[in-house]
């Protein structure tokens, strides 16, 4: 599933532009020895285009602009440059132009998302996207044990966030580190694919579940959740490429595509 990118992309520029977008995934946070503890988030232009917005620095974004899903946010970009980002959606955000200014109404979500939906990585691939919300069959959902490299490496990254506060809201912050991975294995119009969730309110829902039963029962909750009773009532699989290998698609995150999941979404 290589992207083919046609034209000019990723041509890196001083000058900044403004734009507005509805943020709808939040992918876990990652180490960066620049700007810290890291979050790429891709948003939709009230247009329907995809944007992928980065690097939102934990260390220096203040209260009022950690926002959440559906929050609807102004910001200042340039493009990076073509060296270190080839993707069209990639924006480098200002973090001192983030403004949080409204709300996509919880009536109005599962519309918006539903005309951006796709069922072909392949086709997206080819028309240069990196970003893309994939409806798909769900055939299976994995529950994987880290390594100890992983976990180490992970809590980490945890630490840090608990020590300088974060983008997201305080009873989203994992509370340890996951000890598993969550897998999906789905099918879409060009084939099967197997692809791991880096979605973090899918890691902290499952150590919400332990903490209320035990690892067993939680482990069993979440392949039905995640693996039957989301994909029976309808979903979506929030799509991103890999920054240095554009073949690869990645699921940022876990959308539910019926009206009624849409207002109890976050």
């Amino acid at each position: 599933m290589k992207p083919i990118h046609p034209g000019k992309v990723g041509q890196s520029s001083l000058e900044h532009r403004s734009d507005e977008a509805y943020v709808i995934v939040k992918a876990a946070p990652r180490a960066s020895r620049t700007h810290g503890e890291t979050v790429c988030t891709a948003a939709l232009t009230r247009d329907g285009d995809w944007v992928r917005l980065y690097p939102v620095s934990f260390r220096y974004l203040d209260d009022s602009r950690k926002f959440s899903r559906w929050n609807k946010i102004k910001y200042r970009w340039r493009a990076p440059k073509a060296s270190q980002d080839q993707r069209h959606e990639s924006r480098r955000v200002d973090h001192d132009s983030i403004e949080i200014i409204g709300n996509l109404p919880p009536k109005e979500r599962n519309a918006f998302i539903q005309r951006v939906a796709v069922r072909s990585l392949d086709e997206q691939a080819k028309l240069g996207k990196s970003l893309a919300l994939l409806s798909c069959q769900i055939i299976d959902f994995v529950c994987e044990p880290r390594s100890r490299d992983e976990l180490q490496k992970q809590e980490m990254i945890y630490s840090n966030l608990r020590s300088q506060g974060d983008l997201f809201a305080s009873s989203e912050v994992p509370r340890e580190t996951c000890s598993h991975q969550f897998r999906y294995h789905f099918r879409d119009n060009d084939g099967e694919h197997w692809g791991t969730c880096q979605d973090w309110e899918t890691e902290a829902t499952f150590l919400r579940r332990r903490s209320e039963t035990n690892e067993q029962q939680a482990l069993e909750w979440m392949r039905w959740k995640f693996g039957e009773d989301y994909p029976s009532r309808g979903m979506a699989l929030a799509m991103g490429t890999h920054r240095l290998r554009d073949w690869q698609w990645l699921i940022n995150g876990v959308i539910r595509m019926t009206e009624e999941d849409q207002l109890n979404l976050l």
